[in-house]
């Protein structure tokens, strides 16, 4: 028996080839969603952010994760197929019910609130632990206050502790 895997993965790249970057993020988290069992809707979406692909299903707490644990591995992993095929893509958000979206309103809310306070007391504030996609926001939401700074630990740490200080 012959093994047709060269025409498989001719035909792929073939396919991939033809595909936007955003098309091809689609199906690989369509693909990796299927043969985990999901039942699933996957929506592309253009963000300020750039683009999101937008899961909906009745499995939204598997899904997610404890604190989005799992949207993280899910978007890491999608993001480093999709470079390997697009090694210029821009950074694919995965999201899932609009779990981030709450969950980055939530927390632009509480770094406007802890800026307020370091400017009020002239205190440095260290946040609870952060991911890296997390800690940006926070650079980001901070970068035009003229009154505080956002500092980040050096390291390899996954999860770090951003500190807001005083200018």
């Amino acid at each position: 028996m012959r093994d047709h895997g060269g025409i498989d993965q001719w035909l792929d790249r073939v396919i991939i080839s033809r595909m936007t970057a955003v098309e091809a993020a689609h199906k690989i988290l369509d693909t990796m969603l299927g043969h985990l069992g999901f039942t699933t809707t996957i929506e592309a979406q253009q963000t300020a952010d750039g683009p999101c692909l937008q899961i909906h299903t009745g499995e939204s707490t598997a899904l997610i994760g404890s604190d989005g644990e799992r949207l993280d591995d899910l978007q890491y992993l999608v993001n480093r197929i999709l470079r390997r095929h697009f090694p210029k893509a821009e950074r694919i958000k995965v999201d899932c019910e609009h779990f981030r979206s709450i969950q980055e309103d939530q927390l632009h809310a509480e770094v406007s609130s802890i800026a307020e306070r370091v400017k009020t007391t002239g205190k440095p504030y260290q946040m609870r632990p952060l991911n890296a996609y997390y800690r940006r926001l926070v650079h980001n939401t901070l970068v035009a206050n003229p009154d505080v700074i956002s500092l980040s630990p050096d390291g390899d740490d996954r999860l770090k502790r951003i500190t807001i200080a005083p200018k």
